[in-house]
């Protein structure tokens, strides 16, 4: 991977890894078009993502702090345990284990037969109607302090499905937020928030595939990562303005739109599987 490599990768991850379009599968996709055909792979991908979820740390700041500290408080009985604060801590928790299991379940299919473009066309596609779906049925009363442990697993598991290249994990997290009730402003944020844990974890598992992956190299790996905390903080920014006045219909004509210049693609023989 060269250093022009990186630096557009680097940008691309910041720019797609909140909004509910897939930063993974962009990822293969602009690799693939512009670099030769290269997929950079899940350990790129993974460790790039470190970068965006130190954006959400340093936005959310405050909140993740006060959350750390009520949720300790619950622990050892100084505060009480129905403290919303401490219940969103346990929310994050219980709600990151779907995805820590399924990942380590299928690491391999992960980064390999997942990673097929026809999937990724396919999952493009498919979630971006249950997202319009979950946009036109959604009630859009509840707020995040609302969030019940039945809602919190159940979105642990709606962000599980974005180990498959092209669902999103943001925009399946936001979905099952939206079809559960929830703000989309509400559904949003816990979609940053529970990213969290399970993207760290992974890529700082996936640190070390890099030295074993002969297309990678540390320096323009490092570089993307902060490129895409640079950008990924401004993206956090503007999609919490805009979701709190507009619909996702922009993000689900995007995502079809993807999917059909992709499939194009493949079936003209511009891009590989």
């Amino acid at each position: 991977m060269g250093w022009l490599e990186a630096i557009v990768l680097g940008i691309v991850q910041g720019l797609t890894e909140f909004l509910p379009i897939s930063s993974s599968a962009h990822q293969s996709i602009v690799g693939q078009l512009f670099f030769g055909g290269h997929d950079p792979g899940a350990a790129f991908t993974a460790v790039t993502q470190l970068g965006t979820e130190t954006a959400v740390i340093l936005y959310f700041a405050r909140d993740i702090g006060r959350i750390i500290s009520r949720w300790a408080g619950s622990i050892i009985g100084r505060v009480p345990r129905d403290d919303p604060d401490a219940r969103m801590g346990w929310l994050v928790i219980i709600g990151s284990v779907p995805i820590g299991i399924l990942g380590v379940l299928f690491e391999e299919a992960i980064g390999t037969n997942l990673r097929n473009l026809w999937i990724t066309v396919a999952m493009l596609a498919g979630f971006g109607v249950v997202l319009w779906i979950a946009d036109r049925v959604a009630r859009n009363t509840l707020e995040l302090n609302q969030l019940t442990w039945m809602d919190g697993i159940a979105l642990g598991f709606a962000q599980a499905l974005a180990l498959i290249p092209g669902v999103s994990r943001s925009g399946a997290t936001i979905a099952a937020g939206l079809f559960l009730g929830y703000k989309r402003e509400a559904a949003t944020r816990y979609a940053f928030l529970l990213a969290i844990p399970a993207v760290f974890i992974s890529g700082l598992f996936k640190l070390k595939d890099i030295p074993n992956d002969p297309t990678l190299a540390w320096g323009p790996t490092i570089v993307a990562t902060v490129i895409a905390f640079g950008v990924g903080l401004a993206v956090i920014h503007w999609l919490l303005k805009y979701v709190s006045k507009h619909n996702f219909s922009i993000f689900v004509w995007y995502r079809l739109a993807l999917a059909a210049v992709v499939a194009g693609l493949l079936v003209g023989g511009v891009l590989q599987p």
